[in-house]
């Protein structure tokens, strides 16, 4: 049981501990964190930038010492040999720092599960617990949204259809958009965004006609879209202004993804070459803790694709008449 005067470091405890004992293990006053990492406790608000003690005392039953909070490019000491630690952040504050990314700027990631995060001016306002509201690196703000299916969708259906996912891409792409009315919802694992942790995923709009291949693969690319899409709408209600999106992740990888995401979107998409953007990220960081400013150092970012296409209204018409038709899990 951790005494009431130990400390609780926010978020990334474990990174903590680590860069208090490159410092030398310094007195516990000395612990520092992120805004990032400490948004995602629950009793740090990236609203007013402050702790909010009594929630943290209702959780723990007690008070317990905190981190002090570092501002985005504060230098948190050194080690004893003379290297500045910086404020480090999260991974997806990383990523958006990596890419450069601004408000009106949203990346999506598509991994093993799926994230939507954009970069605002103003806190995220959602009482619905839907959007996260992060800080960014930056002395921004990073509502989020996650997914639980994302590149695992176009994975399963590749194994059912027994193809690779350069076939499946191209099969995606031969059918038209809309996939002739067929609709795969893909909670696959349940679902965190929808909060339908026991709903499992269902195909809609079943013909003799749309029971191809080509069909099944669209409508796996367009439905693990059209998810990814209620997100970013998400974030639009919690104030959020969306002008493009970058998209990242193995996801990304695919050409029918990336063919298909802007008229899914409805907005523009931005995919940069594949790369270590959460190190990317830290790096930036790095320098900009090192030299200082107003601003992080511009990082030039070469090879990025744009992606355009007419919106297609009613593939998410059609995905919102299906998304709730799902069946709870089988019990063992």
């Amino acid at each position: 049981m951790r005494h009431p005067a130990e400390p609780l470091p926010a978020a990334g405890q474990r990174v903590r501990r680590r860069v208090h004992r490159l410092a030398g293990g310094s007195a516990v006053d000395a612990l520092f964190t992120d805004r990032g990492d400490a948004s995602g406790t629950g009793y740090w608000s990236a609203a007013t930038e402050q702790y909010h003690r009594e929630l943290l005392v209702r959780a723990l039953g007690h008070d317990a010492v905190l981190p002090r909070v570092l501002g985005p490019a504060e230098q948190g000491g050194a080690t004893p040999d003379g290297v500045v630690l910086g404020p480090g952040t999260g991974d997806n504050a990383a990523a958006a720092l990596g890419l450069g990314a601004h408000p009106g700027d949203v990346v999506v990631s598509i991994g093993t599960s799926g994230v939507a995060c954009s970069v605002t001016e103003v806190p995220a306002q959602d009482p619905s617990g839907t959007v996260a509201g992060f800080a960014d690196a930056t002395g921004q703000f990073l509502p989020l949204i996650a997914t639980l299916n994302a590149a695992r969708v176009l994975d399963a259906v590749a194994s059912v259809l027994r193809v690779d996912h350069e076939e499946l891409s191209r099969l995606a792409l031969s059918a038209p958009p809309g996939a002739d009315g067929l609709v795969l919802v893909p909670y696959l694992e349940g679902e965190r965004t929808p909060n339908r942790p026991d709903a499992t995923g269902a195909v809609h709009g079943l013909r003799l006609a749309t029971s191809t291949a080509a069909h099944l693969a669209r409508a796996a690319v367009e439905g693990l879209l059209c998810g990814l899409a209620d997100g970013v709408d998400a974030l639009i209600g919690a104030g959020a202004v969306v002008e493009r999106v970058f998209l990242i992740g193995g996801g990304a990888r695919s050409e029918a993804v990336r063919r298909i995401a802007p008229g899914v979107l409805g907005r523009p998409v931005l995919v940069p070459p594949p790369g270590e953007y959460v190190a990317d990220g830290a790096a930036r960081q790095a320098a900009w803790t090192l030299v200082g400013g107003p601003e992080p150092p511009q990082w030039e970012r070469a090879g990025v694709q744009t992606y355009e296409s007419d919106v297609v209204p009613r593939v998410r018409e059609r995905y919102a008449q299906a998304r709730d038709l799902t069946v709870t899990r089988a019990s063992s």
